[in-house]
């Protein structure tokens, strides 16, 4: 196992290389020109070839990326040129929003999927399988951008129940050591800051993991209808095991492989991809962070944000990888 974690990560190496320089490309691509859309009004030809000398805009590409690998070597990011801060320090200060959203988005599509996915394939072909199915459908279908503002009208505006905005009640006096707001009301006893981010977290975690929560179901329901009519289950049942233990260590332990390959792509997307969520929301994550950087041409924060975000989407298919051994004993890495 341990070589096998080993040459994962080595392999992290050529890919991030590669899609290094595809974002490179890509974001020198991009209509406009970053002098223009950092300097506005104030975008006199003189300016803009200023600007382009100051940061080496105008130097041949290939050379511009080298440069930008000599930086990467030495574990710098780069600085970001609309906020002058380095790319490592803002990532320091919005990655923990975007984790902290996309973990409960994960919890509340979990709590609900796997239970709705399992009881649908106990109960095949009855209302409660056609009732899964069809609001499976529907959590698939509804845009996330729609869905928040409808939960944010109606929880936020309407009954007044929930926060639609931000991450925490400014009101509140809290400290903030990792910008896990949860942790760190854990960790400093502040229990009134703690709870009012988990608040702050409810809406657009629903609205986050609705699209998760239905492909969970699907997948756990043919999973499970797919275990409970292999032989050791029927053998379990023939000898005379309770139908619940049959259920606990044999179906559901079995349905839960390609559940998991599931939960990892779907959590590693959601890191990348709450974008709509954090706008509607105005959660100040990595998502709000990368687009102000595509409107505002921003190389530097493109560039190490999606390099960032795709080393943690690979770190976290390794971990799924890593847990199939735990799951089902059967699986051996060679």
């Amino acid at each position: 196992m341990l070589r096998f974690v080993v040459r994962r990560l080595v392999l992290l190496v050529p890919i991030l290389i590669g899609l290094s320089v595809l974002v490179f490309l890509w974001v020198r691509a991009l209509p406009g020109s970053q002098a223009s859309a950092l300097l506005g009004e104030r975008a006199t030809p003189a300016a803009v070839a200023q600007f382009e000398r100051q940061y080496g805009l105008n130097r041949p590409v290939h050379v511009q990326y080298w440069a930008y690998v000599q930086s990467l070597a030495k574990g710098d990011l780069g600085t970001s040129v609309a906020s002058r801060r380095p790319v490592g320090t803002e990532i320091k200060e919005k990655f923990p929003a975007t984790v902290e959203l996309a973990l409960a988005g994960m919890l509340f599509a979990l709590v609900f999927g796997l239970p709705l996915g399992f009881i649908a394939a106990k109960r095949y072909r009855s209302p409660v399988d056609h009732g899964s199915l069809f609001l499976s459908l529907i959590g698939i279908s509804i845009p996330v951008f729609f869905l928040a503002i409808m939960l944010k009208y109606i929880f936020g505006v309407r009954l007044g129940w929930l926060p639609t905005v931000g991450r925490q009640d400014v009101l509140i006096d809290a400290e903030h050591p990792t910008n896990f707001y949860i942790l760190d009301g854990v960790v400093t006893r502040n229990w009134a800051a703690a709870w009012d981010a988990v608040k702050h977290l409810i809406l657009p975690a629903i609205a986050l993991g609705c699209i998760p929560l239905a492909i969970i179901s699907r997948v756990t329901r043919a999973s499970v209808l797919d275990v409970q009519n292999e032989d050791y289950v029927r053998t379990a049942h023939a000898k005379g095991v309770p139908p619940r233990q049959v259920d606990r260590k044999h179906v559901f332990r079995n349905a839960l492989l390609p559940v998991t390959t599931i939960v990892g792509l779907s959590f590693g997307i959601l890191l990348s991809g709450a974008v709509l969520t954090e706008t509607v929301f105005a959660i100040p994550g990595m998502g709000s962070w990368l687009k102000e950087a595509i409107f505002n041409h921003d190389y530097p924060v493109l560039q190490g944000g999606i390099l960032f975000l795709a080393f943690v989407f690979v770190i976290v298919n390794l971990i799924v990888d890593v847990t199939y051994g735990f799951i089902d004993p059967r699986i051996r890495v060679s």
